[in-house]
């Protein structure tokens, strides 16, 4: 039996040469490249730009305040059901019915089973009923659930008095010699002035009186008088609000009722409806001794009758301009030049004569272009970069041998406009700013345009830095 050939034990693997060729290398470089690319990108901050556009800022502070008029509670007679007739709201003068008192009740269903006609409501009465809805809503606070009552009421008395209007219109056919008319009382406004249908028990409250309790409206009644309820002699009936002028008391922080005496007259905007109104105000002190304002208006009281607490706005301020964010603001450095130093190249562009010398030493003059960012008319001097002139350079009057020496620095506040694809500063002037955006004064100079394109950040980049 023949042996078996053990296989050699130097056999190693055969490996295949890299064969590299032109595309795999351009592949690769491609590759790192991108990478590269992308990685860089994750690295520098991105520069935004931001159009900018004419705006204004209100700076607003909202309040609400307690309504302080001249009122007067009616009380009945005689007992007996009631019936108005007067709109809610409506001016009325001395001798116009307002309400009726029937001892039996005998009259409420005679006039509805008697045909009187059409009792349609008018677009006015309609227009009032959606206003008293709108005003609701708009106010409506879902954790102050127990105001959906009390507008329960008030629109319910609101739809009867204007039912009870439109029969009185005809109740000429219930004629004198009827035994239910000589039971019925026709009680007839004693004076002038805006009825309405509710007391609170504020009607003799005077600014001084406020104190911080009033505020909480969770301890606050009032009291609605409706149609068709039973009477008895002594109870308010309605009341009558005799003057225009009227006053709403806000609470307020110190310094803000110092800062309202000061500006005297404060510009109001009333949340139910968005009307704007003048006030005068004036800082008190509450029978608390807290701090309030109190402000007078001489007009408006009719709309708001039937409230006693009203939500305002403060308007504050209302500048209108170039609206642009704060982050876009920044602070440069220039050089004060007299404006008898400068001067125009032969393409008309404005420079000065800048003083140099030679290898050899000799001076010459030299036409240097320079940017004019402002110019200050009472100082008259021009604010020129300070990176085409340097500090102790000398410059030359024109057609003169006077000499300035480079030195006076002063600060320009701007923005950097991206419009020609770089950042170029603009000098702004603020008129207002909050905490986020700044107003500042259109059509000037060397400012800015509305439409113009600038930095959002203007930390991002540095001056003359090309963007794009």
């Amino acid at each position: 039996m023949a042996q078996r050939q053990q296989p050699p034990n130097n056999i190693r693997k055969y490996r295949k040469p890299l064969n590299l060729n032109i595309g795999m290398i351009i592949f690769v470089a491609i590759l790192v490249y991108v990478v590269y690319c992308i990685f860089a990108s994750l690295q520098v901050e991105h520069i935004s730009p931001y159009e900018v556009k004419e705006g204004s800022l209100a700076m607003n502070y909202s309040y609400r305040g307690i309504a302080v008029r001249q009122e007067s509670v009616v009380v009945a007679d005689k007992a007996g059901y009631i019936n108005y007739y007067a709109r809610e709201g409506e001016r009325v003068a001395c001798g116009d019915l307002v309400y009726t008192v029937d001892e039996t009740g005998r009259l409420n269903d005679y006039l509805q089973s008697t045909d009187m006609g059409d009792n349609a409501l008018s677009e006015r009465e309609l227009a009032e009923l959606r206003g008293e809805i709108g005003g609701f809503v708009h106010s409506f606070d879902p954790t102050d659930f127990d105001s959906i009552y009390s507008f329960k009421y008030s629109l319910k008395g609101t739809v009867m008095r204007l039912a009870n209007a439109n029969m009185m219109q005809n109740i000429s056919r219930i004629n004198d010699s009827s035994d239910i008319i000589n039971m019925v009382d026709f009680c007839r406004s004693a004076g002038t002035g805006i009825v309405t249908y509710w007391t609170d028990g504020y009607e003799e409250l005077t600014p001084e009186m406020v104190n911080a309790d009033m505020f909480n409206e969770k301890e606050y009644e009032k009291n609605q008088l409706l149609s068709v309820e039973l009477i008895t002699q002594g109870d308010a009936v309605y009341k009558l609000s005799t003057s225009e002028n009227w006053s709403l008391v806000i609470p307020v922080e110190e310094d803000i009722g110092l800062l309202l005496q000061e500006k005297s007259t404060v510009k109001i905007r009333f949340l139910k409806n968005q009307y704007e109104s003048w006030a005068t105000a004036k800082l008190i002190r509450g029978s608390d001794g807290d701090p309030y304002v109190q402000l007078d208006f001489n007009n408006s009281m009719v709309t708001f009758a039937t409230d006693r607490y009203v939500d305002i706005e403060l308007i504050l301020n209302d500048e209108v301009g170039l609206k642009i964010p704060n982050s876009s603001i920044v602070q440069k450095d220039f050089y004060l030049v007299p404006a008898a130093y400068m001067t125009k190249g032969a393409d008309g562009t404005d420079g000065v004569i800048l003083e140099r010398y030679n290898e050899e030493g000799n001076i010459y003059s030299e036409f240097l272009e320079t940017s004019i960012y402002n110019y200050d008319e009472e100082n008259q001097e021009y604010y020129l970069d300070s990176a085409a002139l340097q500090l102790g350079s000398n410059i030359i009057m024109p057609d003169s041998q006077e000499k300035y020496t480079v030195s006076r620095r002063a600060s320009l506040t701007g923005v950097y406009n991206m419009n020609k694809g770089y950042a170029d500063f603009r000098q702004i002037n603020i008129l207002y700013q909050n905490e986020e955006y700044a107003i500042v004064k259109s059509n000037t100079r060397y400012g800015l345009n509305v439409y113009d394109y600038i930095v959002l950040n203007a930390a991002s980049v540095d001056d003359a830095q090309f963007i794009y």
